[in-house]
């Protein structure tokens, strides 16, 4: 799986653009690189993009996915 993570500016403001929907190809399945402290347990999910840095990008998620991984990783 690959792992992004949060990109910041200079002053620490978060790197934000604006994309056309024709440029989205498809939906993504974000897994949280917990780390090693609990979660904590109020946490929802409206908060999880900014309560973590990094994220597992899952490629296994579906058939579709998969195939566009391996299409991505044999070019």
């Amino acid at each position: 799986m690959w792992v992004g993570e949060l990109e910041l500016l200079e002053d620490g403001a978060h790197c934000v653009s604006v994309i056309h929907l024709d440029s989205i190809f498809c939906a993504a399945h974000l897994i949280p690189v917990f780390g090693g402290d609990f979660v904590p347990t109020n946490l929802t999910y409206s908060q999880t993009l900014n309560a973590f840095c990094m994220y597992y990008v899952n490629n296994f998620i579906d058939h579709h996915a998969y195939e566009i991984a391996l299409t991505y990783l044999s070019t």
